[in-house]
Formats: C-alpha cells, sequence, structure tokens
C-alpha cells in the first residue's frame, strides 16, 4: 500500500465510526453523475436524511493526497452531519495520479455547481452549502471557499450557469500555501516534504500542434501554477466562515499552514477559527469527536436565517 494510500485509509477510520452503512436513518444514492471529462463519468454520492432534514447541505470532499475514490466514502465519517438533518454530497474527483491539482479544482466547481443546480431536486437550500475533507480535502474545501466563482450566464450548459461559491468551511490540517510551506520560501510543489506526491504536481498543459499533453517545465510557470492552486493567495473579505482543526505535531501538513491562513482571513473580516489538537500528528484516533466541533459550526452559519 503506498504512502498515500495507507494515509486515506488512516484518516476515514479515524473519523468512520459515526454511524454505520446499514442504519435506516438516512438514503444513500450511488453514483450521481455530476459531470464528464475525456469520456469519463465524475460521480458523487448522495447521503438524505429520512427525518427532520433541515434543508442545508455538506459537500465531503472525499480525498486524500488527492487521491480520490468511491471505495472510501464511509457513511461512518458523516454520520454527526446527518444526525443533524443535513444532506451530504460525497464528492470523488478525478484522481491522481492521472489527474493533476488544477484539473481537480475545475472537478470540484464543477460539483458544487451541480448540487446547486439540482437544490430542488435534493430538497436543499441552495444558499446555505457548507465544506468539509481532510488534508488534501481540506485544501479543496478551502480553494472552494477562498476561490469558488459566480456562474457564467452565458454558458450553454446550464449547469455552468450556477455559482461554485460555498457558504461556509470546515476542514482538518489542510495545505494552504505551497510557495510557503511550513516556513518562508519553502517550495512543496511535489517537492521537499510533499516529494512523495509528485503525480498531483505534474502540470502538462495540451499542444495544439502536437496534439499532445505535454509537461510544463518552464520553473516560472510552475511557480505561477503554484501560487494559484494555494488558498492563502484567494483570500478576500466576502470569502465564507472557515474552521480548520489541526494538530501540532503534523509533519506533513505543518501547522503553519493553517496559521497563517487564518490569520489572512481574520485580517480580512472572516470568522476564522483554529482548533488546535496538542501532540498530533496527521490524522489522530477520535477525529468522528471532531465532527461535533464541525456540526455546531456549520450550525451557526448554515442555519435558515
Amino acid at each position: 500500500m503506498t504512502r498515500l494510500v495507507l494515509l486515506f485509509t488512516l484518516i476515514g477510520l479515524a473519523c468512520g465510526s459515526g454511524v454505520r452503512a446499514a442504519d435506516e436513518s438516512f438514503t444513500r444514492t450511488e453514483d450521481v453523475i455530476y459531470g464528464r471529462k475525456f469520456g469519463t463519468a465524475l460521480t458523487l454520492d448522495v447521503f438524505t436524511p429520512k427525518e427532520n432534514a433541515n434543508g442545508a447541505a455538506i459537500v465531503w470532499v472525499v480525498s486524500g493526497g488527492w487521491y480520490s475514490a468511491h471505495d472510501a466514502v464511509n457513511a461512518g465519517a458523516i454520520g454527526e452531519y446527518l444526525k443533524r438533518g443535513y444532506t451530504i454530497f460525497a464528492v470523488v474527483h478525478g484522481s491522481q495520479p492521472k489527474y493533476t491539482i488544477p484539473e481537480v479544482l475545475e472537478d470540484m466547481h464543477r460539483a458544487v455547481r451541480f448540487i446547486r443546480s439540482r437544490a430542488a431536486e435534493y430538497k436543499i437550500d441552495p444558499d446555505r452549502i457548507g465544506i468539509t475533507g481532510g488534508s488534501a480535502g481540506g485544501h479543496l474545501s478551502l480553494m472552494q471557499g477562498t476561490a469558488g466563482t459566480l456562474g457564467n450566464p452565458d454558458a450553454k450548459d446550464p449547469v455552468e450557469k450556477f455559482s461554485s461559491r460555498v457558504q461556509a468551511v470546515a476542514c482538518f490540517f489542510p495545505p494552504t500555501d505551497f510557495l510557503n510551506y511550513g516556513k518562508a520560501d519553502e517550495n512543496a510543489l511535489g517537492r521537499g516534504v510533499l516529494k512523495d506526491f509528485k503525480a498531483p504536481f505534474d502540470f502538462h498543459e495540451f499542444d495544439g500542434k502536437t496534439r499532445a499533453f505535454v509537461p510544463i517545465t518552464d520553473e516560472a510557470r510552475i511557480v505561477t501554477i503554484g501560487k494559484i492552486i494555494s488558498p492563502i493567495n484567494h483570500v478576500t473579505s466576502d470569502d465564507p466562515p472557515t474552521l480548520i482543526v489541526h494538530g501540532d505535531a503534523d509533519f506533513l501538513v505543518p501547522i503553519q499552514q493553517a496559521e497563517i491562513i487564518i490569520t489572512k482571513l481574520k485580517e480580512a473580516n472572516v470568522p476564522a477559527e483554529l482548533v488546535v489538537k496538542k501532540g498530533a500528528a496527521h490524522g489522530w484516533a477520535g477525529m468522528d469527536k471532531d465532527a461535533i466541533t464541525f456540526g455546531d459550526w456549520f450550525d451557526k452559519y448554515l442555519a435558515k436565517k
């Protein structure tokens, strides 16, 4: 088992004691297609409470090391949210090593637009959508929070007319600045601490002349992409309330990553909070208890006005 798959598995196990898939308190609709890319279907699972649905939604980013798979959708990880009445959308994005982070970000925009476009069908309020995830899933959650965009009213595809913005973020130990990773000027674009995660940073582009994808090798362009995929560079005053839970003994994603973006969010007058887990590394036993903290955060900011 590779390091990233092991990491992904451990995080899922740590979060997975809240509710059993066999429980009858919710319905699960699997493999809903929210988009397609190069002939491949992009899917999400929908978890709907049978009773006391509160009309709000939470997007669960199923991602660890930017690896995503339907098999990793563990209903136990979202038990707390289901008990509170949230409709959960477990999003599986195009996974590394096939797809890079910029491509994954496109998938996440598409997923949120799709969910919002089906708000009436899923009986949710399109203006009360939160997002959560851990590690890479936390990074993607923050990117959606800071860099979600309005829809294109002129788009031929009706889904693309909807916004990909979210109204609240709560996530675990997210990378936030790949060019200042743990300390100033530390480049982690598949390097340094993240040297074992090269595939998500293997940026490439389509060459119209050769009709083939070619790697981007120019360092200046790589750095520019690194800035674009770092949430800290997108913080503005209209970002949604953001909560991060992070261990202070995390060597894979240094707690500095959480500290610097929380500081920047607060400077922009965005409600933001960092919960520090003393002595905790990258994932810990009992993370399901932290879902209570996340649930309180979502209740506070996604409650019906």
